[in-house]
């Protein structure tokens, strides 16, 4: 029988491991002040549109809650005005800013990625490490909830700003006009945002600014509000009115919405950037305009219908909801843009289908729009804001994806301080109470929701979840398939080598995701034509759970004994642009096959038509959704790259 008698890669990638990075990712060289001011500036515009547009109707949403269940008096506001700053400073400060931002793996961040170095100090236990796995895409069902939440809520907030400026409207007003700048939004994410991408950090300066601004006059009014930046508030609510404090956290959390953002957006910007401008500029601006806030309603407890948007004159309502409303587009945008990364890397993963990807810009890889999740984002947020309404009754909807997320995260960061730093284990429980304290009230305060509202991101992240482990059941049954009808490679070649077929010059491709099978497209060609090519590549495309993979690092050879046939197998990250012809022609150079002319060589490629079989190792409904899921599945991306004129298919029919 056949054996693989050599295997070698790279000799330049052997010993040491590298990756590339991104322009925006931190390297071991100082950063000028300049770049880091740069990049701080262009985070406030992708990072901070979320959390930074979060005043527009976190205080409205904590006394208009369950129907003023938390009395609006002045002890309530010390102490509501306490806990909100204190929460941004423990969960988004303390967390993520100081201590989650430093757990990325490869320069990624995510709760994906977390789970992914955590994985990586587990491969001695395979139960935990599938645990894992599952945490990481619940994670990321919680993210696409909250995709779908997020733009509706800011926008819907942003324009019921125009009921202040102009009381003699409407509240029907407010849903067209939503409406339709969402959808405008969403019809815009086709051209990409390279080109206006550059001014969303200076506008959400300038929001942040503003935020401040309007914040100090009421401050400088009533200064006694500034002792609300004292935690003994946050406490005496919390021990005196237990219950009310209860209900005041399902709002609070809308806070610090977009938390998450800051650890996802990492790679792009690096972590001395978004640190410097957390500190420097958002959290300042926020606890000015939250402090600012608690005295405009201390002056006029009626100013409750909406204490952010009566801070300023009425003659300033309009330019406020003005720019309130470009604030949260900006904030979807970039909502929308991380959901479409997220998509990719778990579809990288196998647990989505194949998307239809298209890079929206030649200079940036990780600007890309998918039309898929673009148009079922698009349908889900417009079913949210004819449903909802407005921002006070979708504010029961948001939070208890954000919660679980934050719960989610905690775990993965009490894992990574045991596990990857090391830590001692007083620190690790100290680090842990603190947050658990918090966040287990969070989450329970916002499970009391879920009959108002918070059922919507727990249906949308379970509807993901039997989505995501349908196919990946699918897909390794039809692995399993596969394998068994293919038959062994090693099978293949001793007949090869039993009754040699007649070899014909030229190259011969053929792409095949399992190694140790025979490719479906070379048995059926050996058979119909009776010959073989003089050079044959069979070629396996992997994906690594990490973000990147150097050039050189990528590509391993396997000599096969059967003269003229060699095996490839090239692993990609799940986030790097995957350029296939280019990477075989430089193994080419790199391995010594100058003679076999792969620009020349003919792509030999298989398909696979799902039906569903009479006894199937799933349910029916399972089995159906997978066959569904399959034939909504795009061509995997690289297949683009591949010349037309010289690739051809083969289909075959599985039953699963």
């Amino acid at each position: 029988m056949s054996k693989l008698h050599e295997v070698s890669s790279s000799s330049r990638g052997a010993d040491e491991k590298k990756k590339p990075h991104s322009s925006h990712e931190a390297t071991s060289h100082p950063r000028s002040m300049k770049r880091n001011a740069l990049l701080g500036l262009a985070a406030l515009g992708v990072v901070f549109g979320d959390i930074g547009t979060s005043p527009l109707y976190v205080l409205r949403a904590v006394f208009t809650v369950h129907d003023g269940a938390v009395a609006l008096n002045e002890s309530n506001i010390y102490g509501v005005i306490s806990l909100i700053i204190w929460v941004l400073i423990i969960i988004v400060t303390g967390k993520y800013v100081l201590n989650v931002l430093r757990a990325d793996y490869d320069g990624e961040g995510g709760i994906s990625a977390m789970v992914t170095l955590v994985r990586s100090r587990l491969k001695a236990r395979p139960k935990t490490s599938t645990y894992l796995i599952y945490v990481g895409m619940f994670g990321a069902a919680l993210f696409f909830g909250d995709s779908v939440i997020t733009p509706a809520i800011s926008v819907l907030s942003a324009i019921e700003g125009t009921l202040v400026a102009m009381p003699d409207l409407s509240q029907s007003f407010v849903v067209p006009v939503a409406l339709g700048i969402l959808i405008a939004l969403f019809s815009a994410q086709r051209f990409g945002t390279e080109k206006v991408g550059h001014v969303f950090g200076p506008i959400m300066a300038c929001w942040f600014i503003v935020l401040a601004a309007i914040g100090i006059p009421h401050i400088l009014h009533n200064p006694a509000i500034i002792r609300a930046l004292s935690p003994q508030y946050a406490i005496a609510f919390i021990a005196y009115h237990p219950f009310v404090a209860f209900v005041a956290l399902g709002a609070i959390v809308l806070a610090v919405t977009g938390a998450e953002a800051l650890y996802a957006d990492i790679a792009h910007f690096g972590r001395q950037p978004i640190t410097g401008a957390w500190f420097v500029f958002v959290l300042p601006s926020l606890c000015i305009n939250y402090l600012g806030q608690g005295a405009n309603l201390l002056a006029d407890m009626n100013n409750v219908r909406d204490p952010f948007f009566t801070m300023v004159p009425q003659s300033y309502a309009l330019a406020l909801t003005l720019l309130a409303t470009v604030a949260t587009v900006i904030a979807a945008q970039a909502v929308i843009a991380g959901s479409y990364s997220v998509a990719r890397q778990v579809s990288r993963l196998g647990y989505l289908p194949h998307l239809t990807v298209r890079h929206t810009s030649a200079r940036e890889s990780t600007q890309v729009y998918l039309p898929g999740v673009n148009t079922l984002l698009m349908v889900a947020v417009s079913c949210v804001i004819i449903i909802f309404q407005d921002s006070e009754r979708l504010s029961s909807a948001y939070g208890l994806a954000v919660s679980t997320d934050f719960l989610l995260t905690t775990m993965l960061l009490i894992t990574v301080t045991h596990l990857v730093w090391r830590w001692k284990p007083v620190w690790t429980v100290l680090m842990g109470g603190i947050l658990l304290c918090i966040e287990i009230p969070l989450f329970a305060a916002n499970c009391a929701k879920i009959f108002t509202g918070g059922w919507l991101p727990l249906v949308i992240a379970s509807a993901l979840m039997i989505v995501m482990t349908t196919w990946r059941r699918g897909e390794n049954i039809i692995t399993a398939k596969r394998a068994a009808n293919e038959g062994p490679l090693q099978d293949f070649l001793f007949l090869l080598e039993k009754q040699p077929p007649r070899r014909i010059p030229g190259t011969a491709i053929y792409p095949h995701s399992l190694i140790n099978t025979a490719p479906f497209a070379l048995k059926v060609n050996t058979k119909i034509n009776r010959a073989l090519h003089d050079h044959v590549i069979i070629l396996s495309l992997k994906t690594a759970p990490r973000p990147y993979i150097a050039q050189e690092d990528r590509v391993k050879i396997e000599r096969l004994s059967t003269q003229g046939v060699v095996h490839f197998t090239i692993t990609y990250g799940f986030m790097d642009s995957r350029n296939v012809p280019e990477d075989l022609l430089w193994a080419q150079k790199e391995f010594g096959l100058t003679t076999w002319k792969l620009h020349q060589a003919t792509w030999m490629l298989s398909h696979i038509d799902v039906q569903v079989a009479k006894k199937s190792r799933m349910s029916t409904l399972r089995t159906k959704l997978f066959v569904f899921l399959s034939k909504l599945s795009a061509s995997p991306q690289w297949n683009k790259s591949l010349p037309r004129s010289r690739t051809l298919e083969l289909a075959r029919t599985v039953a699963i």
